[in-house]
């Protein structure tokens, strides 16, 4: 579902990636987004198939096929996305997490729908960085971004408010597959507790490499009805091995509605 092409434009026949264009894409958030998945070694220009020069500006992005010049290389980066889909659990302190980001958030921070008389139905606390990759967050010290630390250090920093945000259900569902995500350097609201831009960007960046990069990461199926056999399901699917170690810590570090 692409109607944007990214091409080197002394090797037009490659693809290296691409998107679909909305309403609020800047030529300047293209240019972003490019250096992101894209290895330079010199500075680059961005033509259209016309030849005319992209400038890094706050006009909107039209759809269509660029092309990358530099006298220096590119080549795509050899990072790949955490392997991240949609979970249903909960434990004690992903319930503090939640308690917490609904106090700061009150409604879904995207939609702005906000919370009716104290209900909460529909609105889920979401971790910006995957609740599942807990190792991973400890051993890269992400830790040392929160300056608001759960209520109880046995909770882990990876349960701060400050890696959460209050969505509606659908909201959630795209957030955590990599459709939705916020550009920390595109104005975003700033509150007291407010996710580390860091955090926001590491998301950010996790987005376009799912979506833009080369053919972009496959798509997995989500809805398993009651009696079916959803191992099975994801045995058969892209990343099957990947996907099941997901789900596995899923489960055991509780995700789901928490994030």
């Amino acid at each position: 579902m692409r109607n944007t092409f990214i091409y080197a434009s002394d090797n037009p026949g490659i693809i290296l990636g691409g998107l679909w264009v909305t309403p609020g894409i800047t030529n300047a958030n293209f240019h972003s987004m490019l250096e992101i998945f894209c290895l330079f070694s010199d500075t680059f220009e961005l033509r259209d198939h016309n030849e005319q020069l992209i400038e890094r500006d706050e006009n909107q992005l039209q759809p269509g096929n660029y092309y990358i010049a530099t006298n220096g290389s590119v080549t795509l980066t050899e990072e790949v996305p955490l392997l991240r889909t949609i979970s249903g659990q909960s434990e004690t302190r992903t319930a503090s997490f939640r308690d917490a980001v609904r106090a700061r958030d009150g409604g879904c921070v995207i939609t702005g729908r906000p919370a009716l008389l104290g209900r909460w139905e529909g609105l889920e606390a979401a971790h910006i960085f995957p609740l599942a990759y807990e190792e991973h967050w400890n051993a890269h010290n992400y830790g040392s971004l929160i300056t608001f630390p759960p209520a109880q250090e046995s909770y882990g920093s990876i349960n701060s408010v400050q890696n959460g945000l209050l969505l509606d259900r659908t909201m959630h569902g795209f957030f955590d597959s990599y459709l939705l995500a916020i550009n920390p350097n595109d104005n975003d609201k700033i509150n007291p507790g407010w996710p580390d831009d860091r955090l926001l960007q590491w998301h950010f960046g996790q987005a376009v490499l799912t979506n833009m990069k080369g053919t972009g990461e496959p798509c997995f199926e989500q809805d398993f009805p009651p009696g079916s056999d959803m191992i099975g399901e994801i045995m058969s699917g892209p990343k099957a091995g990947a996907r099941m170690e997901f789900e596995l810590f899923s489960r055991l570090n509780a995700i789901g509605s928490c994030g």
